[in-house]
């Protein structure tokens, strides 16, 4: 449990009820011209994105390793599906994020709202107000965001990583309250596509089973 603890812990999102509060992070960037267009294409991308299937390799501070499946429908549904022996299963849905261990049978809640990731499970999403963008960076031939929740800012930060032409999202960063990065690399990335209500839904009959309705989703049956 160890080893899983340490890779899945940021991913819970820098949740305030898991993780002590570090320092404030960094006040808001003084953006340029050019930085203000860019956050608007990204609230534009980010807002037509309906929904989106992708593969993942997650790495955590310390060097662990997963990889699995991504769903996300938007607004407020998101699955991650570990590949085994890997037994974690990640959703959001209904306002709570869920992580399951198939293995303990053991689930843990936090409110989707409560986190950094839940930025992007908005029905809109609006880079300024209660978000606060910290950095606006091109480089590497990327294009990262940096923000928080103005009015948590010692829960986290997230940083989206973007091919900039055209705009896609391709990874995500999530620095936890205790300043541990977990970063998520995506690949094969579909967009537009329908995703079954089942994926998301925590009293689906197969919701749970390794091998069950979100393995048979990750290759579109």
């Amino acid at each position: 449990m160890i080893r899983r603890s340490l890779l899945l812990a940021p991913v819970l999102l820098a949740a305030p009820a898991l993780a002590q509060r570090a320092p404030a992070p960094p006040q808001g960037a003084a953006l340029t011209e050019r930085d203000r267009a860019d956050l608007a294409r990204v609230e534009a991308y980010l807002n037509a994105m309906t929904t989106l299937r992708a593969r993942f390799l997650q790495i955590a501070q310390n060097g662990a390793a997963a990889e699995g499946t991504a769903w996300i429908s938007r607004p407020g549904r998101m699955r991650f599906e570990y590949d085994p022996p890997e037994p974690l299963l990640l959703v959001a849905d209904a306002g709570q994020f869920l992580m399951y261990d198939r293995e303990l049978r053991a689930p843990t809640t936090v409110s989707v709202g409560s986190t950094p990731l839940g930025i992007l499970l908005r029905r809109e999403v609006r880079l300024s107000g209660d978000v606060t963008v910290t950095g606006v960076e091109r480089a590497g031939g990327f294009l990262r965001v940096t923000m928080f929740r103005t009015s948590e800012p010692g829960e986290g930060r997230l940083t989206l990583i973007f091919n900039p032409d055209p705009l896609e999202l391709r990874q995500w960063a999530v620095v936890d309250a205790q300043r541990r990065e977990t970063r998520v690399t995506f690949s094969r990335i579909e967009t537009g596509m329908r995703l079954p209500a089942g994926l998301f839904q925590f009293n689906n009959p197969m919701f749970f089973e390794p091998g069950g309705f979100g393995a048979r989703q990750a290759t579109g049956n």
